[in-house]
């Protein structure tokens, strides 16, 4: 739970700034997006094997690029 509190003369947009860095921060809103519709248990699977892929294609890319 994201809380915020309200300083003292505080004004509402100020308020509402520090509340949706709060929440960006803490990724609430990525997660909320990513709940938003049912992903079957294979596509999760798939979707975490492409994201390792990628990963590790970075990882290799940067070590060629170091030694080079």
């Amino acid at each position: 739970m994201t809380r915020v509190v309200v300083q003292d003369g505080e004004s509402f947009d100020s308020l509402l700034r520090r509340f949706n860095k709060k929440v960006q921060g803490n990724r609430v809103m990525s997660e909320v997006r990513r709940r938003r519709f049912f992903e079957k248990p294979s596509v999760i699977k798939k979707r975490k094997k492409a994201a390792k892929l990628r990963k590790s294609r970075r990882q290799s890319y940067k070590n060629r690029q170091r030694n080079s």
